[in-house]
């Protein structure tokens, strides 16, 4: 026999053998026992979760050039049936019209709520979790390994100014209702799995009421404070060559060494740029979830997507679909922002000796702002001795 074909049955053996629906999927089934309806094949194949083709379905809407004559059943219906009629509604293919004026009063049936779900209770809960879990047990090894970032030769003694009160307000404010909304989120979204079995569903339904609440409001918090942040700061965080010398030393993280930095350094830009991208999409999805019918934004977005990557996502949606992008988009990218939050607040507390002095009371050791800011030191040191001069 030739090798190349005995290879070839091989593998395709084996391909059935470790996943057995793809030759089920391909399977034809036949449909003339139901007169073209779905079968029980069907039906079992659905539930399974298994690929079934619609066409047979989608494709059969009702036929008005073989309608029967007036006289006959379904004569005035124009050849269609309850069941063309329903599989019109259910492939959008019907012109529904309806007394009521709300913009989704004309969608009868939206089937996108299962999938939904479980891609929210399964991958979005499974790896969000499991991401925020890492990130603290890297960083609980990582303490352990390296130890806090010491001053070298201990304090000096005295201080200079970090921060304004102004740009302390607006980094709390920011802080602070980012981990309020981080909390309630996570209330909302892991809480019937973990807090359920736990406190019972009374006590949780009162807390999911009011984290929903507090979630809802804290938000414009967040957004007002994720704008008083980059006003004040955008101009020290722009990227320029200085930045790659402290990434490739490790900013001292990793070494002893301690590469020159401005106000901001590489580490602190990243963490700026991060907050504020992901913090504008945070914020408008969690927008869109208030507002889904005066500001739905996925529809649109897909559309520049098809025109620019040229891709093939759908650009009429439901307001429930809208809903549904939305929320699964919202809670991944507060996924992604926690976890760099978390390394955020690791480095300024724990890991790096004087570095809460920062936000704290604005004040930090002479000895540290040179160890870890020296050029923006040397900037301050020298505006003041001009202005001691004059």
């Amino acid at each position: 026999m030739n090798m190349k074909l005995f290879g070839a049955a091989v593998f395709a053996l084996a391909t059935l053998l470790v996943n057995p629906t793809w030759a089920q999927e391909t399977a034809e089934v036949d449909r003339s026992s139901t007169g073209g309806a779905q079968t029980l094949e069907d039906i079992m194949a659905r539930q399974q979760q298994m690929k079934v083709d619609e066409s047979f379905r989608s494709e059969n809407l009702g036929t008005p050039d073989k309608a029967p004559a007036i006289s006959e059943p379904l004569g005035t219906r124009g050849g269609v049936s309850d069941a063309d009629t329903w599989r019109g509604i259910r492939y959008n293919d019907s012109d529904i019209t309806t007394q009521a004026r709300s913009p989704a009063a004309d969608v009868l049936i939206q089937d996108g709520g299962m999938p939904w779900y479980k891609l929210r209770e399964g991958p979005v809960l499974t790896y969000g979790g499991l991401a925020l879990l890492g990130i603290i047990a890297l960083l609980t090894v990582f303490y352990f390994v390296r130890g806090r970032i010491k001053i070298d030769g201990g304090p000096a003694g005295t201080t200079i100014e970090r921060f304004k009160a102004i740009e302390r307000f607006g980094h709390w404010l920011l802080a602070g209702s980012f981990i309020a909304l981080g909390l309630t989120g996570l209330i909302t979204l892991m809480g019937r799995s973990f807090l359920i079995p736990v406190m019972g569903p009374d006590a949780f339904a009162t807390l999911a009421a009011g984290s929903k609440w507090l979630h809802n409001n804290v938000a414009w918090a967040f957004m007002l404070g994720l704008v008083m942040t980059f006003v004040m700061w955008v101009a020290h965080n722009i990227p320029n060559k200085l930045d790659w010398q402290w990434l490739k030393a490790g900013g001292g993280i990793f070494t002893k060494s301690h590469p020159p930095a401005k106000k901001f350094n590489a580490g602190q830009k990243i963490i700026f740029w991060t907050v504020m991208i992901l913090g504008f999409s945070v914020s408008l999805s969690g927008l869109s979830l208030l507002f889904p019918f005066e500001m739905p934004m996925f529809a649109k977005t897909f559309g520049v997507m098809n025109s620019i990557l040229g891709t093939d996502f759908p650009t009429v949606l439901a307001p429930h679909e809208e809903m549904q992008y939305a929320n699964i988009w919202h809670s991944i990218v507060a996924f992604v922002m926690m976890v760099a939050i978390i390394a955020h607040i690791y480095i300024g507390s724990v890991g790096m000796e004087g570095a809460f002095d920062a936000m704290g009371n604005g004040q930090v050791d002479v000895e540290w702002a040179r160890q870890h800011h020296d050029l923006w030191v040397a900037e301050v040191e020298a505006k003041q001795a001009k202005g001691e001069s004059t």
